[in-house]
């Protein structure tokens, strides 16, 4: 039997909660069970884990696993949990076939990630308020996509690492470095088209309210919705 625990953040809004992600491995009949409020996506993680794992080049282990996301009354949803569960799950793998994950001090990290049934991680919306709570919460270990790494990092006291594959957390935490392989960049970089200079917000005065609501869509990348005049020209 084998049991290991690390974290993940669930967005209530712009509210984040840590969650601990718990993995449980029993020597019975093989099955995947996934319990604390999941919504369809994150049932649907149980899939994309074990089709990352293999595609990771690790076998799955030949249990029944049982994921439990606590608080169990707080609602889970989107995709984010995936790279937790992926890790709680390995890390739980005891043996000779198992990757040798250190399950010591990994349930202090923070995993934030969609995995795709490539074993690439892929990053997610609301990085930048998740992180935050798990700073403030007393997490400032986290792991994210590399392509979330940028807005990451824009958190005060937040240890962060970017990976841009489910084998590259492996290594991290103590895996067979040999399963990392190289791995196309996930966010292209951008650039401001040629005799545009890019807009300062900074300029822009009076307004709190409405700026801060462009400053959290922007960093967050929410959708957003501008109503009424545009104002005065200068």
């Amino acid at each position: 039997m084998g049991v290991a625990t690390t974290r993940a953040v669930s967005l209530v809004g712009m509210q984040g909660h840590v969650v601990e992600v718990q993995a449980h491995l029993a020597a019975s009949v093989p099955g995947f069970t996934l319990v604390g409020l999941p919504d369809t996506a994150l049932s649907e993680s149980r899939d994309r884990v074990r089709a990352a794992v293999a595609s990771t080049g690790l076998p799955w282990p030949v249990k029944k696993i049982t994921v439990n996301l606590t608080p169990a009354a707080l609602r889970k949803q989107g995709s984010a949990y995936d790279l937790a569960i992926a890790v709680a799950v390995l890390a739980g793998a005891d043996g000779p076939t198992g990757p040798g994950l250190r399950r010591e001090g990994l349930g202090r990290v923070v995993h934030l990630g969609e995995l795709g049934l490539d074993g690439r991680v892929r990053p997610v919306r609301g990085v930048l308020p998740s992180v935050a709570a798990a700073v403030a919460a007393g997490f400032p270990d986290v792991v994210v996509a590399a392509g979330d790494l940028e807005e990451a990092r824009l958190v005060p006291g937040a240890r962060v690492v970017g990976v841009a594959s489910l084998a590259e957390v492996v290594a991290l935490h103590g895996g067979p470095p040999e399963l990392v392989r190289e791995v196309v960049a996930v966010r292209p970089e951008r650039s401001v088209p040629h005799g545009r200079t890019p807009g300062d917000l900074a300029d822009v005065l009076g307004q709190d309210r409405p700026r801060f609501a462009l400053e959290v869509a922007a960093a967050g990348g929410h959708h957003l919705l501008l109503v009424g005049p545009p104002g005065p020209h200068p």
